[in-house]
């Protein structure tokens, strides 16, 4: 298995171990791993949660009325060329 799906499937395992729902979908250039946080998700679980996300090329946050919080986080299959790592 490729080390960008590892590092996306050990970010889907620790989200899923503090107790979130994830959804792993795999892109041409990436992976990307989704979870939406449940109202009343405890506080002291939050740390754990940026702990995972953290390893990943790209993450955030998005807040909607529709789906309400949704975490986010992206791994590259390939180191970029042009040394841009954003």
């Amino acid at each position: 298995m490729p080390a960008s799906e590892l590092s996306a499937k050990d970010i889907a395992d620790r989200l899923s171990a503090a107790g979130l729902t994830t959804r792993v979908m795999r892109h041409a250039h990436h992976t990307s791993i989704k979870a939406e946080v449940p109202d009343g998700f405890p506080a002291d679980s939050w740390r754990e949660v940026l702990d995972a996300v953290a390893t990943a090329d790209r993450f955030g946050l998005v807040a909607s009325n529709a789906d309400g919080l949704v975490l986010w986080a992206a791994v590259r299959k390939e180191v970029p060329a042009t040394g841009d790592v954003r």
